[in-house]
């Protein structure tokens, strides 16, 4: 009979993924994951089966607790244009509250992914088309609405928002400056016909 597991999986899932997050998966070693988790590395291996599986386990635990956390919340509390600006003005800030720049796991491990490893260039591929989704039913529902320029098709502002996303994460790991952020936002948001309220008028 099997011993049951006597670490808290969630915990271990957090502790893993801040390593991760920080370093990416190929500079993460098996101490830095013992040291963060408090397992022995027999036990990570026999819970996840190696290095990738704890990485895939605290990837999953990320996207699923953080960025589907998000987009649901948003969807269900806000107008379309709202949910879209509301995704961008969490982003922006927290890039600009982490001291640490980390960025995003997802954008992180995306472009650490080779053609070495296709299923996982796959699963990521799959979780930026979900991104994607959720701006084409805000893109479409806005213009249904009136809320959303009709310039473009919902699909290529679909594409345009999810672009302007990963230049956004990825530029904000080496120059997290909230001028130069909100100055990317602004003109991106304007293309589809949404405002992109600066810090000053935000805080009166």
């Amino acid at each position: 009979m099997a011993r049951p597991r006597e670490f808290d999986e969630v915990e271990v899932l957090e502790a893993a993924g801040a390593v991760f997050w920080a370093k990416g998966f190929e500079a993460t070693t098996t101490r830095d994951l013992t040291d963060s988790t408090g397992l022995t590395q027999s036990s990570i291996y026999a819970a996840f089966g190696d290095k990738r599986g704890i990485f895939l386990r605290s990837l999953r635990h990320y996207l699923d607790s953080i960025l589907l956390e998000r987009i649901v919340r948003l969807e269900t509390t806000k107008s379309p244009g709202q949910a879209i600006v509301g995704f961008f003005r969490e982003i922006v800030d927290r890039s600009l509250a982490d001291p640490q720049h980390r960025g995003c796991m997802l954008v992180n491990a995306t472009l650490e992914a080779t053609e070495d490893d296709p299923e996982l260039q796959a699963y990521l591929a799959d979780e930026t088309i979900k991104i994607e989704q959720f701006f084409l039913r805000c893109a479409s529902a806005g213009q249904k609405s009136g809320e959303i320029s009709t310039s473009f098709r919902a699909e290529d502002q679909a594409r345009q928002l999810l672009a302007l996303l990963l230049g956004l994460r990825v530029l904000a790991r080496v120059r997290p400056d909230a001028a130069l952020l909100n100055g990317l936002v602004g003109p991106g948001l304007a293309a589809v016909g949404l405002a992109w309220p600066s810090a000053k008028r935000r805080q009166s």
